[in-house]
């Protein structure tokens, strides 16, 4: 699998993330790029996720079927066309870091697709992952921090 890159400008990869993309601020999702999407790519998926939370991996957004064509998904906002899932926040959005203590990892995850899914607006990551077997052309991932003051 190739390397799909994910960069943001308003954080460095394993940087902290600004209190603006946080439940701390106006908990809107950060701007993020998207590079090196193969050529054979439907679509591609992203999913935000905290594996350091208490109760496990708490998933922040899960989002699909973005066009390939997308370089930048523009500070709060989603692409036209794409569908955003469930995430643990029992919320069709954006849900930004919001860690009970300590500094915790925020994975965004990129995969290019050699497909579109057809999956309800209501699934979650897992079903994302599911429905994703098989049809990852390329991923990649960016790390974020962030500890509560």
């Amino acid at each position: 699998m190739g390397a799909l890159q994910i960069t943001s400008p308003a954080f460095q990869n394993n940087g902290n993330i600004p209190s603006k993309y946080t439940c701390d601020g106006s908990d809107i999702n950060p701007s993020l790029m998207i590079e090196n999407c193969p050529a054979g790519a439907k679509s591609i998926a992203l999913i935000c996720d905290d594996p350091d939370a208490p109760m496990g991996t708490w998933v922040h957004w899960v989002i699909w079927n973005i066009p390939p064509s997308v370089k930048e998904i523009k500070e709060n906002t989603v692409p036209q066309g794409a569908v955003e899932g469930m995430n643990d926040f029992r919320k069709h959005s954006y849900g930004g870091p919001c860690p009970p203590s300590g500094t915790h990892r925020y994975f965004f995850k990129v995969y290019a697709l050699d497909t579109m899914l057809s999956i309800s607006p209501n699934s979650t990551k897992a079903d994302l992952e599911k429905a994703m077997q098989g049809h990852i052309l390329a991923q990649g991932q960016l790390i974020g921090l962030y500890k509560r003051r």
